[in-house]
This record gives structure tokens, sequence and C-alpha cells, in this order.
């Protein structure tokens, strides 16, 4: 409804997890970081937290992005599965087409296609988002995929993303084997307050038609300080009051957003920007 006109080709604060918009905060570029160091390094098991909204599926997005051409992936959102329905969805996010439908066929038709993968010099990785949500059989399964090995390398890379309960999970005795092969961990913290104004810029800037002529979108720093409070630096929580402040801006028909307008769309959201900044 704004984009025309603020002179935008997107809305710029979307809660989707659009890599286009990746910001490289300093804890983002670290996660990124740790991603490509442990699957470069084929160190196994590798394990990404951090709470709700700070841009984890985001930061995996923006990783597949990153990879050669000789890394072949599988991304497995929302795992709600049976030990069978996780091995099918792996095999089908790899397109492999197994024979055999039982347990022991699919596993041996994945470590044949490992194998022949590792001896063309591929890498192949598996993501799996909202670890939290697996049960301990389902991440012990995880642990046995891990264990395929040849001599020298690990055929498959694990990388478990979730909120901060998944390593409460791992840290269950029933599993502490999977743990012993968490080789790379990195939990991802909220921006800084100083990173807010320039978080916010950049999806701006991404948004914005770069051609001329335009008026800039402003928020001022009284109202960067109300989202910084409202917000603690969550990146979805910056998305969901910047997206509602633009919609208040455009019917003020205004392009500068101040403190007034943001204290609006808190009222807005009533009883949850209270329990956020009370």
């Amino acid at each position: 409804m704004y984009c025309r006109y603020y002179g935008l080709k997107e809305p710029p604060f979307n809660v989707t997890s659009d890599p286009s918009f990746f910001f490289s905060s300093k804890q983002h570029n670290e996660a990124l970081a740790h991603l490509l160091y442990g699957v470069n390094m084929r160190k196994g098991i590798i394990v990404l937290t951090g709470q709700i909204g700070t841009g984890k599926t985001t930061i995996c997005r923006f990783f597949l992005s990153q990879l050669g051409k000789n890394v072949k992936t599988a991304f497995i959102l929302n795992p709600a599965f049976s030990e069978m329905e996780l091995l099918e969805a792996i095999l089908n996010d790899f397109g492999i087409d197994a024979k055999s439908t039982t347990k022991l066929g699919m596993i041996l038709a994945l470590n044949n296609f490992l194998l022949r993968e590792s001896a063309a010099g591929n890498n192949l990785v598996l993501i799996i988002d909202e670890a939290q949500n697996l049960k301990p059989d389902l991440l012990e399964q995880v642990r046995l995929l891990s264990n395929l090995e040849t001599e020298k390398n690990k055929l498959l890379q694990v990388i478990l993303v979730g909120q901060p309960e998944l390593n409460m999970r791992l840290n269950l005795d029933d599993l502490r084997q999977l743990q012993q092969r968490v080789m790379v961990r990195y939990q991802i913290t909220p921006l800084d307050n100083d990173e807010i104004k320039d978080y916010i810029n950049y999806r701006l800037k991404i948004a914005q038609i770069q051609r001329p002529p335009f008026q800039r979108i402003e928020f001022s720093a009284s109202a960067i300080g109300l989202i910084s409070q409202f917000s603690g630096g969550t990146p979805r929580l910056i998305n969901m009051i910047c997206d509602r402040s633009l919609l208040a801006g455009f019917v003020s028909q205004t392009h500068r957003i101040d403190e007034e307008i943001i204290k609006r769309c808190l009222d807005e959201l009533g009883s949850y920007a209270t329990s956020k900044t009370g």
C-alpha cells in the first residue's frame, strides 16, 4: 500500500526470511563464519541457536547462497516427523530415489549417494531448522547419519538450527554421544542498540527504487530509541514496528517517522507492546 508513495520496489520490513535483506551485523557475520568453517572443514555436526526472531533462518538462506558448486544441500523446515518421515524428507530434498522404503533401505540409499558424491569431490550438507522440536529419538538418528564417513572425512555435514531450548535438549543424558560430536557451535544474540539504526537504513536502501527523484525515509533518533526499547534488538520485532510505522507515515503523508508515529503504532499493538516496553 505504501510502497509507491515511498518509492519502494517492495516492503522493506517483511518478516519473511529473505536472504537479499541479510544484514551484516557483528553477530550475523560471526554466525555465518562459523557455518562456513564447519562445512568447509567437514566438522560433522554444527549447532546454531538464537531466540525467536533473531534471524537464524535468514542466515541459513544467505549461507546457502555463499556455498560453492561442489556443496549440495538438503534444507528441512519444521521437522515434525517420525523417524521414517525424516529420512524420506532428507532423501527427497537431496533428490535421492530410494528403491526400498524400509529404514535400512533408505539409509543404504543415502550412504551410497554420499559415497558417490564424495568421490566426485562434492560436500553434502543437511540443515534442519526448528531443531528444538526434534524428539530425542530423532536427534539420535541424526547422530547416526552424521557417523557416515570415509577414512578421511565426514560424508554428511549436519547443521542443527533452533531456539536455545535445543541446547537444553542436547544436554540430556541420553544424547551425550550427540553432544560430544558437536564440533562447531554459535548462539546469535539480538542487535546492539548502535546497530538498530544501521539495520533500519540498510533494509530501506535495499527496498528503495534506485532512480531519482525520491525523498529519503527518515527515522528520528527518538523514534529509533522507542523501536530499540520495544524490540530489544530482535530483528523480527524491529520489522514489525517499522512496517506499521511506514503505513502510519503514509496515512499522515510524511517521509519522517518520528516519536509520535511510533507511539501510535505501539498503542495499536496494545498489550503486546506494553509487555515489551513496560
